[in-house]
Protein backbone atom coordinates (compact mmCIF):
# COMPACT_ATOMS: atom_id res chain seq x y z
CA UNK A 1 0.00 0.00 0.00
CA UNK A 2 1.52 3.47 -0.92
CA UNK A 3 0.53 5.97 1.44
CA UNK A 4 0.57 9.90 1.23
CA UNK A 5 0.88 12.00 4.86
CA UNK A 6 0.39 15.63 5.54
CA UNK A 7 1.02 16.53 9.45
CA UNK A 8 0.49 19.84 9.98
CA UNK A 9 1.27 21.33 14.06
CA UNK A 10 1.06 25.20 14.22
CA UNK A 11 1.81 26.31 17.34
CA UNK A 12 0.69 29.98 18.70
CA UNK A 13 1.96 31.81 21.69
CA UNK A 14 -0.13 34.83 22.89
CA UNK A 15 2.85 36.68 23.70
CA UNK A 16 5.76 36.64 21.49
CA UNK A 17 8.49 34.19 23.22
CA UNK A 18 12.91 34.83 22.53
CA UNK A 19 13.12 31.21 20.95
CA UNK A 20 12.16 27.82 20.74
CA UNK A 21 14.41 24.17 20.56
CA UNK A 22 12.29 21.21 19.46
CA UNK A 23 13.57 17.47 18.81
CA UNK A 24 11.67 15.50 16.35
CA UNK A 25 10.86 12.22 16.01
CA UNK A 26 9.27 12.67 12.42
CA UNK A 27 10.91 10.89 10.30
CA UNK A 28 10.15 6.94 9.63
CA UNK A 29 12.59 4.57 9.55
CA UNK A 30 12.83 1.84 6.43
CA UNK A 31 12.37 -1.98 7.13
CA UNK A 32 10.45 -4.99 6.23
CA UNK A 33 6.96 -3.35 7.42
CA UNK A 34 7.21 0.32 5.72
CA UNK A 35 9.81 1.98 3.11
CA UNK A 36 10.12 6.06 2.72
CA UNK A 37 9.72 7.19 -0.69
CA UNK A 38 9.54 11.08 0.03
CA UNK A 39 9.71 12.58 3.48
CA UNK A 40 10.30 16.01 4.12
CA UNK A 41 9.82 17.80 7.60
CA UNK A 42 10.11 21.63 7.52
CA UNK A 43 9.61 23.93 10.33
CA UNK A 44 9.07 27.57 9.56
CA UNK A 45 11.49 30.22 10.62
CA UNK A 46 14.10 27.13 11.94
CA UNK A 47 17.68 26.09 11.39
CA UNK A 48 18.62 22.83 11.22
CA UNK A 49 20.49 21.58 14.01
CA UNK A 50 21.73 17.92 14.55
CA UNK A 51 20.34 14.90 13.99
CA UNK A 52 21.22 11.44 15.12
CA UNK A 53 20.08 7.65 15.14
CA UNK A 54 19.38 6.58 18.62
CA UNK A 55 19.78 2.79 20.19
CA UNK A 56 16.30 2.35 19.40
CA UNK A 57 16.82 3.25 15.38
CA UNK A 58 14.50 6.35 15.29
CA UNK A 59 16.37 9.34 13.62
CA UNK A 60 16.10 12.52 15.95
CA UNK A 61 16.59 15.85 14.64
CA UNK A 62 16.74 19.09 16.24
CA UNK A 63 15.37 22.42 14.73
CA UNK A 64 16.23 26.05 16.63
CA UNK A 65 14.01 29.05 16.24
CA UNK A 66 15.32 32.09 16.97
CA UNK A 67 12.64 34.98 18.38
CA UNK A 68 10.78 37.17 19.12
CA UNK A 69 8.34 34.62 17.19
CA UNK A 70 4.64 34.00 17.96
CA UNK A 71 3.75 31.28 15.73
CA UNK A 72 5.88 28.39 14.43
CA UNK A 73 4.55 25.49 11.65
CA UNK A 74 5.69 21.75 11.62
CA UNK A 75 4.70 20.42 8.19
CA UNK A 76 5.25 16.63 7.63
CA UNK A 77 5.04 15.68 4.03
CA UNK A 78 5.17 12.43 2.67
CA UNK A 79 5.01 9.44 0.57
CA UNK A 80 5.71 5.84 1.67
CA UNK A 81 5.33 2.03 0.83
CA UNK A 82 3.91 -0.01 3.38
CA UNK A 83 3.31 -4.10 3.70
CA UNK A 84 1.80 -6.13 6.28
CA UNK A 85 3.72 -8.12 8.12
CA UNK A 86 0.91 -8.92 10.91
CA UNK A 87 2.48 -6.15 13.32
CA UNK A 88 6.04 -8.24 13.26
CA UNK A 89 8.62 -5.62 13.47
CA UNK A 90 11.54 -6.80 11.00
CA UNK A 91 14.91 -5.41 9.31
CA UNK A 92 14.39 -2.85 11.59
CA UNK A 93 18.17 -1.54 12.96
CA UNK A 94 18.49 -1.03 16.56
CA UNK A 95 21.10 -1.98 19.34
CA UNK A 96 18.84 -1.49 22.59
CA UNK A 97 18.63 -5.16 24.84
CA UNK A 98 14.72 -6.13 24.59
CA UNK A 99 15.27 -6.58 28.46
CA UNK A 100 16.23 -2.70 28.95
CA UNK A 101 12.02 -2.08 28.11
CA UNK A 102 10.99 -3.88 31.33
CA UNK A 103 12.20 -0.69 33.14
CA UNK A 104 8.68 1.12 34.31
CA UNK A 105 8.18 4.55 34.23
CA UNK A 106 5.21 7.09 35.80
CA UNK A 107 2.79 6.39 33.07
CA UNK A 108 3.67 2.59 32.64
CA UNK A 109 3.68 1.55 35.89
CA UNK A 110 1.83 -1.53 37.25
CA UNK A 111 -0.67 -1.31 40.62
CA UNK A 112 -2.54 -4.02 41.75
CA UNK A 113 -5.04 -3.51 39.63
CA UNK A 114 -3.52 -3.84 36.50
CA UNK A 115 -1.58 -6.54 37.65
CA UNK A 116 -5.07 -8.68 38.15
CA UNK A 117 -5.74 -7.48 34.85
CA UNK A 118 -2.49 -9.46 33.49
CA UNK A 119 -2.57 -12.30 35.77
CA UNK A 120 -6.71 -13.30 34.30
CA UNK A 121 -5.91 -12.15 30.73
CA UNK A 122 -3.22 -14.81 30.55
CA UNK A 123 -4.66 -17.54 32.02
CA UNK A 124 -4.47 -20.73 29.79
CA UNK A 125 -2.55 -18.71 27.77
CA UNK A 126 0.08 -21.40 25.61
CA UNK A 127 3.24 -19.45 25.30
CA UNK A 128 4.51 -15.80 25.13
CA UNK A 129 2.66 -14.48 21.47
CA UNK A 130 -0.49 -16.16 22.88
CA UNK A 131 -0.14 -14.17 26.37
CA UNK A 132 0.29 -10.89 24.53
CA UNK A 133 -3.03 -10.80 22.47
CA UNK A 134 -5.07 -12.04 25.10
CA UNK A 135 -3.09 -8.88 26.93
CA UNK A 136 -4.26 -6.64 24.68
CA UNK A 137 -7.85 -8.08 23.85
CA UNK A 138 -7.93 -7.44 28.05
CA UNK A 139 -7.18 -4.25 28.22
CA UNK A 140 -9.38 -3.31 25.09
CA UNK A 141 -12.35 -4.67 27.54
CA UNK A 142 -11.38 -3.17 30.61
CA UNK A 143 -10.91 0.74 28.80
CA UNK A 144 -13.54 1.88 26.39
CA UNK A 145 -12.17 4.28 23.72
CA UNK A 146 -13.70 7.24 24.79
CA UNK A 147 -11.93 10.92 23.62
CA UNK A 148 -12.23 13.89 26.38
CA UNK A 149 -12.18 11.55 29.12
CA UNK A 150 -8.00 11.37 29.98
CA UNK A 151 -5.42 14.14 29.32
CA UNK A 152 -1.50 13.88 28.35
CA UNK A 153 -0.79 13.26 32.40
CA UNK A 154 -3.10 10.26 32.81
CA UNK A 155 -1.37 6.98 33.92
CA UNK A 156 -1.98 3.78 33.05
CA UNK A 157 -3.56 3.22 36.12
CA UNK A 158 -5.36 5.49 36.53
CA UNK A 159 -7.02 4.85 32.87
CA UNK A 160 -7.72 1.34 34.00
CA UNK A 161 -9.53 2.59 37.05
CA UNK A 162 -11.92 5.24 35.22
CA UNK A 163 -12.32 2.65 32.79
CA UNK A 164 -12.14 4.94 29.35
CA UNK A 165 -9.28 6.54 27.56
CA UNK A 166 -7.57 6.86 24.24
CA UNK A 167 -5.06 5.12 21.93
CA UNK A 168 -1.77 6.47 24.62
CA UNK A 169 -3.93 4.68 27.54
CA UNK A 170 -4.23 1.73 26.03
CA UNK A 171 -0.49 1.54 25.02
CA UNK A 172 0.48 2.92 28.49
CA UNK A 173 -1.41 0.09 29.83
CA UNK A 174 -0.85 -2.76 27.49
CA UNK A 175 2.95 -2.21 28.18
CA UNK A 176 2.35 -1.82 32.46
CA UNK A 177 0.43 -5.54 31.79
CA UNK A 178 3.14 -7.09 30.21
CA UNK A 179 5.70 -5.74 31.90
CA UNK A 180 4.01 -7.29 34.74
CA UNK A 181 4.56 -10.49 33.32
CA UNK A 182 8.10 -10.25 32.59
CA UNK A 183 7.51 -9.35 28.95
CA UNK A 184 9.43 -6.25 27.36
CA UNK A 185 7.19 -3.83 26.02
CA UNK A 186 7.63 -0.15 24.58
CA UNK A 187 5.08 2.71 23.28
CA UNK A 188 5.40 3.36 19.54
CA UNK A 189 4.18 6.33 18.04
CA UNK A 190 2.95 6.71 14.54
CA UNK A 191 -0.07 7.68 12.43
CA UNK A 192 -2.92 4.89 11.00
CA UNK A 193 -4.97 5.97 8.02
CA UNK A 194 -8.89 5.26 8.82
CA UNK A 195 -11.20 4.81 6.43
CA UNK A 196 -14.62 5.84 7.22
CA UNK A 197 -16.62 3.15 10.38
CA UNK A 198 -13.29 1.38 10.68
CA UNK A 199 -12.01 2.39 14.30
CA UNK A 200 -10.69 5.39 16.51
CA UNK A 201 -8.96 8.21 14.36
CA UNK A 202 -6.68 10.17 15.99
CA UNK A 203 -4.56 13.40 15.70
CA UNK A 204 -1.81 10.81 15.53
CA UNK A 205 -1.64 7.33 16.74
CA UNK A 206 0.03 4.91 19.27
CA UNK A 207 0.15 1.41 19.91
CA UNK A 208 2.38 -0.89 21.74
CA UNK A 209 5.20 -3.30 20.94
CA UNK A 210 5.93 -6.46 22.83
CA UNK A 211 9.08 -8.87 22.70
CA UNK A 212 7.96 -12.08 21.70
CA UNK A 213 11.49 -14.30 22.90
CA UNK A 214 10.09 -17.52 20.14
CA UNK A 215 10.09 -15.04 17.39
CA UNK A 216 13.12 -12.80 18.42
CA UNK A 217 11.20 -10.01 17.24
CA UNK A 218 9.25 -7.39 18.44
CA UNK A 219 5.22 -7.58 17.71
CA UNK A 220 3.11 -4.55 17.52
CA UNK A 221 -0.11 -4.67 19.22
CA UNK A 222 -3.19 -2.03 19.23
CA UNK A 223 -5.44 -2.37 21.67
CA UNK A 224 -7.69 0.62 20.25
CA UNK A 225 -8.50 -1.10 17.40
CA UNK A 226 -7.85 -4.52 18.86
CA UNK A 227 -5.28 -5.68 16.44
CA UNK A 228 -1.77 -5.91 15.36
CA UNK A 229 -0.71 -2.62 13.00
CA UNK A 230 -1.13 -3.80 9.37
CA UNK A 231 -0.24 -1.56 6.19
CA UNK A 232 -2.22 1.10 7.19
CA UNK A 233 0.20 1.81 9.65
CA UNK A 234 3.08 4.25 9.51
CA UNK A 235 5.90 3.67 12.26
CA UNK A 236 7.65 6.50 13.46
CA UNK A 237 9.54 6.06 16.98
CA UNK A 238 9.35 4.03 20.23
CA UNK A 239 10.05 4.52 23.89
CA UNK A 240 9.52 3.83 26.81
CA UNK A 241 6.20 5.66 27.54
CA UNK A 242 4.11 8.53 25.34
CA UNK A 243 6.27 11.35 27.01
CA UNK A 244 9.72 9.25 25.92
CA UNK A 245 8.46 8.61 22.10
CA UNK A 246 6.99 11.80 21.40
CA UNK A 247 7.09 12.63 17.41
CA UNK A 248 7.76 16.49 19.03
CA UNK A 249 9.12 17.54 21.81
CA UNK A 250 10.65 20.74 22.86
CA UNK A 251 10.81 24.01 24.96
CA UNK A 252 10.28 27.59 24.17
CA UNK A 253 12.10 30.59 26.17
CA UNK A 254 9.39 33.32 27.09
CA UNK A 255 6.19 33.90 29.10
CA UNK A 256 3.33 33.52 26.56
CA UNK A 257 1.08 30.55 27.08
CA UNK A 258 1.23 27.74 24.33
CA UNK A 259 -1.80 26.83 21.97
CA UNK A 260 -2.09 23.38 19.12
CA UNK A 261 -3.74 23.20 16.22
CA UNK A 262 -3.10 19.66 14.73
CA UNK A 263 -4.24 18.59 11.65
CA UNK A 264 -3.11 14.88 10.08
CA UNK A 265 -4.39 13.70 6.36
CA UNK A 266 -3.58 10.02 5.42
CA UNK A 267 -4.45 8.77 2.36
CA UNK A 268 -3.99 5.54 0.12
CA UNK A 269 -2.17 6.35 -3.10
CA UNK A 270 -3.23 3.74 -6.35
CA UNK A 271 -1.12 2.24 -7.25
Amino acid sequence: MILTVTHRTLYRYDAPVRGVVQSHRLTPAAFEGQQPRDWRVTVSGSVIGGGFRDGAGDWVQAHTVQGPVSEIEVLVEGVIETVDTAGVLRGHKEVVAPPVYLRKTAPTRPDGALRALAQKAVAGAEDPLDQAHRLMAGVADAIAYRPGQTDAGTTAAEALALGAGVCQDHAHALIACACSLGLPARYVSGYLMVGEGDGPNEAAHAWAEIWIEGLSAWVGFDAANRCCPNAQYIRLGSGFDAQDAAPIRGTARGTGEENLDVTVAIAAVQQ
